[in-house]
């Protein structure tokens, strides 16, 4: 309970001045086309909620747009003049007393402050919350919206307390404290959305919360990368990953190579190498619901093969993201020796990572969800550039990938390895079951964010 007390106290003492300070603002009313949407995160790497700040903009309303500024959000948010984004400061772990303290101590900055950034942010008619992470987001801007008559609505991606939980065990006290926080507060909210029908199940069931269900779809700039802007970004990317850059120099100056491709600029034509190796990529957030150990181990049985004579190409694998555990895994892999399999783990532009998906030849996806009631958002963002993709397999992964359909799914390293020698053997083979899964992709009619957020969420908040 110390966190929910350290919320209310820091509310019940800053009120006073909140309301002197804001007082004119709130009598000016809100403004019933606007909207302020938050995430406790990096807005840069929360694409689902640059996602609706694009949609809400698009059909309409204004609005403000409240995270934490580390990574750059697509340009097309930061060029659009109905969207203000304000960023929110981010107070790291103290390094001084007990962990309950530490953690009590920046719940009650972030109450504090988040409360204060919303006071004196134009009143919308909806505040839109991302949760996780949702303590002590949900509580503010319930509060804020009882203050300013803004309609609370709550996007669940996940529970914030499974995800404390993969750190600090179930039974944690903290852990079953933020269940409670999240249950108790989320019944609060005026509309619910979640990203699986698993979930919205559990939140009826479990916690006694009505949901609609908004799956994860990839927007339109998710697509096939035509074989020119493939080089482009691979010639850009090799100046700082060596495993984009060709072995060898061309002989003849007026050609341009890179480890996948080549440009002849007497003709202008651009063609793939013959005998390049794979592309396989994965993204990530480097968290506990993600064991790259797996990938790793796979690639060592691939290299095997390929030392033992199968007729498999080299491979060069892409993980990309930023998370906590990003360090940890790259030194592992710089432990490996392998020959055949290179790894490099960058950082993408926001508008590089579409184009690298579009470009790669396999997904594996390694999500595996803390609570198993959401899905892997790079797999839709994958399907979207027709890109086929092996994931891990846990509770509601059917609902997204169809197992010998538009992809694989596996259950551990020894099956991910099998997967990778009968995609990739005689690569690239048009008669191959990886070429089979890229066709059936294109051949599906993927349904893109917009259109579905116009199916399934502007109907609820025009209706006002």
């Amino acid at each position: 309970m110390a966190a929910s007390f350290f919320v209310l106290l820091a509310l019940c003492l800053l009120l006073p001045l909140l309301l002197l300070g804001g007082w004119k603002r709130w009598r000016r009313g809100r403004a019933a086309r606007h909207v302020v949407a938050v995430v406790l995160g990096d807005l840069g790497r929360s694409p689902r909620m640059q996602y609706h700040v694009l949609s809400l903009a698009k059909h309409g309303f204004s609005v403000t747009f409240l995270g934490f500024c580390n990574s750059k959000p697509r340009d097309e948010l930061l060029q659009n003049n109905r969207i203000q984004i304000v960023g929110l400061t981010e107070l790291q772990t103290l390094a001084v007393g007990p962990r309950v303290f530490q953690y009590g101590v920046k719940v009650v900055f972030q109450a504090v402050y988040l409360l204060w950034k919303l006071m004196w942010s134009e009143p919308g008619t909806y505040i839109f919350l991302q949760n996780p992470p949702g303590l002590p987001g949900i509580a503010v801007c319930w509060f804020v919206g009882c203050l300013c008559g803004s309609k609370l609505v709550i996007d669940w991606h996940n529970y914030g307390y499974s995800i404390m939980g993969l750190v600090h065990g179930p039974n944690h006290p903290i852990v079953l404290l933020a269940k409670w926080y999240e249950r108790f507060f989320g019944r609060l909210s005026h509309l619910n959305l979640c990203v699986t029908n698993a979930m919205r199940e559990d939140l009826a069931e479990n916690w006694h919360i009505r949901a609609v269900t908004v799956y994860d779809k990839p927007a339109s700039f998710f697509k096939e990368t035509p074989l020119d802007v493939q080089h482009r970004l691979f010639m850009k990317l090799g100046g700082s990953h060596s495993p984009f850059r060709a072995c060898s120099e061309p002989e003849d100056p007026a050609i341009e190579r890179s480890a996948f491709t080549e440009w002849d600029a007497g003709s202008g034509l651009v063609t793939r190498r013959s005998r390049r190796p794979a592309l396989l990529v994965s993204s990530t957030s480097w968290t506990e619901d993600e064991d790259f150990s797996i990938l790793l181990a796979a690639l060592e049985k691939f290299e095997q093969l390929t030392l033992d004579g199968h007729n498999l190409p080299s491979l060069v694998c892409v993980i990309t993201g930023k998370g906590p555990l990003r360090e940890y895994y790259s030194c592992v892999i710089r432990q490996k020796r392998f020959q055949n399999i290179q790894v490099c783990t960058p950082w993408l532009e926001a508008e590089d990572y579409p184009l690298l998906l579009g470009s790669a030849d396999l997904g594996v996806c390694l999500h595996t969800s803390s609570s198993g009631l959401d899905l892997p958002m790079k797999v839709v963002d994958m399907f979207g550039c027709c890109l086929p993709v092996c994931a891990v397999n846990f509770k509601c992964l059917h609902e997204l990938v169809k197992h010998d359909e538009n992809g694989l799914v596996f259950e551990d390293s020894e099956e991910l390895a099998a997967q990778l020698q009968m995609l990739f053997s005689n690569f690239p083979d048009p008669a191959g079951k990886l070429h089979q899964f890229r066709k059936n992709l294109q051949e599906s009619e993927q349904l893109r964010w917009d259109e579905s957020w116009v199916q399934t969420v502007l109907p609820l908040v025009t209706d006002i």
